[in-house]
């Protein structure tokens, strides 16, 4: 697939997932300008301070997911990683753990990371528990994200734009972060592996080698 085509897959992601709340602040702005009631004023001003707040935490989380992480060096720390994953999830009823040995990640393994967080926490259709763990196993990192939850979907063509070589042309919207995860891992010679505990939990893992 060429870069330009997937890049346009990953806009249209990106624009799928803002339009809800940018499109929630320009309908309360509409009817601020002609509400004169004061309750109604103070319970439209909440939701557009909800979905101001939706909309700033979702690029945050895109910008380190799908983008080039302008503003960071060749590496980023965990932290920032961390504030991107659990803010992206704050309005959900996803509950993110997350427990790492490592302070920072070079840009593609933050990428990597992320995408398979996104991937897994939209399984937890009716929310959930996520466990984000790294290790330092001296010779490689080990990424491990692990969700439990009452009803969890992990749909088939997402599982195959992860893990399996599929056809250009098979990639949607939908399944792009899961096929930039698989093509960075590639990248940097990582091994992508999905584990079920039940019908209710499963695990992503990723480990790839670093130099010290």
């Amino acid at each position: 697939m060429k870069d330009i085509e997937f890049a346009a897959l990953l806009c249209s992601r990106l624009c799928h997932d803002l339009i809800s709340p940018v499109g929630a602040i320009a309908n309360g702005i509409e009817i601020l300008a002609d509400e004169d009631d004061e309750m109604m004023r103070t319970e439209v001003l909440k939701l557009l301070d909800q979905s101001a707040s939706q909309t700033s935490n979702r690029l945050q989380f895109f910008r380190l997911a799908f983008g080039a992480a302008g503003g960071f060096g060749e590496k980023v720390p965990l932290d920032e990683a961390k504030k991107a994953a659990r803010a992206l999830f704050a309005a959900s009823k996803v509950e993110v753990d997350w427990k790492s040995q490592v302070g920072v990640m070079n840009k593609d393994a933050i990428k990597l990371m992320l995408n398979m967080v996104l991937l897994a926490g939209e399984s937890l259709i009716r929310g959930g528990q996520m466990t984000v763990e790294i290790e330092d196993l001296t010779e490689s990192i080990l990424i491990n994200i692990t969700v439990t939850g009452d009803k969890v979907i992990f749909q088939d063509k997402i599982n195959d734009a992860l893990l399996e070589d599929v056809d250009d042309q098979d990639i949607e919207p939908k399944t792009a972060p899961a096929f930039l995860a698989r093509n960075v891992a590639k990248k940097i010679g990582a091994n992508i592996s999905k584990t079920s505990h039940n019908e209710q939990s499963f695990s992503l893992s990723a480990s790839y080698p670093v130099n010290r």
